[in-house]
């Protein structure tokens, strides 16, 4: 008897399931990636990213995905099947029902019924709700991703010292800096290095308690511990941490009293020696909304930058990747398109070659250019000219000298008036962008002051050479 999935034939084998389990791992990271873009990091992070596959009843087309938490498979349910299921029938016609289930027993059930002998046992998994006690090496908060280490981390000049502090602060001597601070735009591996520090430090201090979150994590469970009148249990179950990550912390921007808590807990863990890692979209001194004494503390130990990825490193990950893809029959002209035409961010690559592989196999069709343009229409569409309002105004405060965060503030001084201008001009040509938007992206602006602002530009552009010819060489650095 043999079923299919997507036009894949299926023997009930262990080599088959083998294979069919493979194509499914790779529509579902396909499929994590199209949600994180269109529900937002935030959001994804905090609920659909915990979940992973369950077991495939091909028969009925009903797909399990397996949530940490009855809270959180509940949640997940009621907000987002609708949104999953779309994804699974786009890539696997064959997948008609999805149900979100909680773990059982700490056991993550394999993707397929098969025997034993053909399944390899199941490491039991975290939850995000376990909390360790003091050196008994269990981890807390969000569970650590077991693909996030050191050594499937390509590194390249635009993360290079990103790595070597974390690989030094991992492996648990002398302290000569803390906090490290990693700071780069969204998918270039700030969440990666932060599982790869955590896993080296357990394996090199078995007993030792990590905890890793988000700072919207963070707030979260502060907030919920100051309702049950408990935030003893909170900062105890913290501050008892050998190695605390806090990833994201700009989400935190505004929130008084969670920057309080954080604040004080920063402190206990800098005081005690204990190692202190945190992330954010920008550097500390670009932290809009964010106290002035926690940027102090943020600057104190090593800030290091992940840079967008060139060329060459690009090309390094696909490779890496398709090394553990042994399957996959992806000639070298597709690898380096690949390479050169995606490059916003590292997770956006990874999941463009996901795709690519999964249809390959799903359809039975070998990978040439033209296939890998056919499936990738949109991506590439996307890719086209993907400017970003962060990036305009990053490149213009470092032409400018001014500071980033500038860009959203009240202030009318014409040394930060005149590039807040020329950013919002060059939003308004390099983006897609509506004016509206722009002027929120500015500090709430509204869209007349967008308007003034391109046609002032557009002016002044006719008369000032010197101005001219800086917004020529910005549009050649952002176009480049």
């Amino acid at each position: 008897m043999s079923d299919k999935v997507g036009g894949v034939g299926m023997d009930q084998g262990p080599a088959t399931n083998a294979g069919i389990d493979a194509a499914l791992a790779q529509a579902w990271e396909t499929i994590r990636a199209s949600l994180r873009r269109s529900i937002g990091v935030r959001t994804f992070d905090g609920w659909l990213k915990p979940l992973t596959l369950g077991d495939c009843d091909l028969a009925s087309g009903t797909l399990k995905l397996v949530a940490p938490s009855e809270f959180m498979a509940n949640w997940a349910t009621t907000h987002f099947v609708d949104h999953l299921l779309q994804g699974w029938r786009a890539l696997l016609p064959q997948v008609r029902h999805v149900t979100i289930v909680p773990a059982s027993a700490g056991e993550r059930p394999a993707l397929f019924s098969a025997p034993p002998a053909a399944v390899p046992a199941a490491a039991p998994a975290t939850t995000e709700e376990t909390v360790a006690a003091p050196g008994d090496g269990v981890r807390c908060g969000t569970p650590l991703e077991a693909r996030y280490t050191f050594d499937s981390f390509v590194v390249g000049k635009a993360n290079e010292v990103a790595y070597n502090a974390a690989r030094t602060l991992a492996e648990g001597g002398k302290l000569v800096f803390n906090p490290l601070f990693l700071h780069g735009g969204t998918g270039l591996g700030k969440t990666h290095l932060m599982h790869a520090i955590g896993h080296e430090y357990l394996a090199r201090h078995p007993g030792a308690k990590v905890v890793y979150m988000s700072a919207e994590k963070f707030m979260f469970e502060f907030v919920s511990a100051m309702r049950a009148k408990d935030t003893f249990s909170f900062k105890q179950r913290l501050r008892a941490a050998d190695v605390l990550m806090i990833d994201d912390v700009q989400f935190i921007a505004g929130k008084e009293s969670t920057q309080e808590e954080f604040f004080h807990t920063m402190n206990e863990l800098i005081s005690a020696g204990r190692r202190l890692v945190i992330s954010a979209d920008r550097s500390p001194q670009d932290l809009d909304g964010i106290e002035s004494r926690i940027l102090s503390r943020l600057s104190w130990g090593l800030v290091a930058d992940v840079n967008p990825a060139d060329f060459e490193l690009r090309l390094n990950i696909l490779m890496r990747k398709l090394q553990g893809m042994p399957q996959a029959q992806v000639p070298q002209d597709v690898v380096m398109f690949l390479a050169r035409r995606i490059s916003a961010n590292v997770r956006e690559l990874e999941g463009a070659l996901n795709r690519v592989v999964a249809y390959a196999a799903l359809s039975g069709k070998p990978v040439d250019i033209d296939f890998t343009q056919a499936t990738l229409a949109d991506i590439l569409r996307a890719n086209q000219r993907r400017v970003t309002i962060d990036e305009i105004q990053r490149k213009v405060s470092d032409h400018y000298r001014i500071r980033q965060a500038e860009m959203s503030s009240a202030r009318r001084a014409r040394e930060v008036a005149r590039p807040r201008q020329v950013a919002m001009y060059l939003a308004k040509q390099l983006t897609p962008r509506s004016l509206p938007e722009i002027g929120r992206r500015f500090g709430g602006r509204d869209h007349t002051t967008v308007i003034h602002a391109v046609k002032q530009i557009e002016k002044l552009r006719q008369t000032d050479a010197e101005l001219d010819a800086d917004v020529r060489l910005l549009i050649r650095q952002l176009e480049g």
